[in-house]
């Protein structure tokens, strides 16, 4: 029988290589919004969101100074990070381009909104907001049917500045 997670099972924290670590701070902290838990010199560093010890891990033990991961290569696709409400994801996106960084894309896939767009060092992000599960797409068979259809972002943006 193969094994299965328990269903409350959650990704805890990500841990990333970067290039430059007070740039990738400034990005996660500034601009997403994560709170510094703690620094380890030029080396390392935590951030989190509401005080939990960490959400994300900064690193440069193997890549101070590197060049992006090539895009055609085996690693992270991105990291999503879920918002609890269309009014917060739309104010990070507005954070999020009022620095100037560019989507790469944004969707409605039916359970969810998303926006794509990648940080400093050109690891894929993901912002997004869940609908209620009563509210997700179904075949009639009741099976989920996600879609993949344009997202509104002027609305979006419209939300988060409200």
């Amino acid at each position: 029988m193969p094994a299965k997670v328990p269903a409350d099972t959650s990704v805890g924290h990500i841990h990333l290589k970067v290039t430059d670590l007070d740039r990738a701070i400034a990005f996660y902290g500034d601009v997403l919004g994560f709170t510094l838990t703690q620094r380890y010199g030029d080396q390392a560093a935590f951030l989190s969101a509401g005080g939990y010890h960490h959400h994300i891990g900064l690193n440069t033990w193997h890549s101070r100074g590197a060049g992006p991961a090539p895009e055609r290569a085996a690693g992270l696709y991105h990291v999503a990070f879920l918002f609890p409400d269309r009014a917060s994801l739309g104010a990070a996106l507005n954070r999020v381009l009022a620095h100037g960084t560019p989507l790469d894309g944004a969707a409605d896939h039916g359970v969810s909104e998303a926006v794509y767009f990648s940080d400093p060092d050109g690891n894929g992000i993901e912002l997004y907001r869940d609908r209620p599960e009563a509210d997700w797409p179904r075949d009639p068979d009741g099976t989920l049917a996600m879609v993949n259809q344009p997202l509104d972002v002027d609305a979006l943006r419209a939300e988060g500045a409200a």
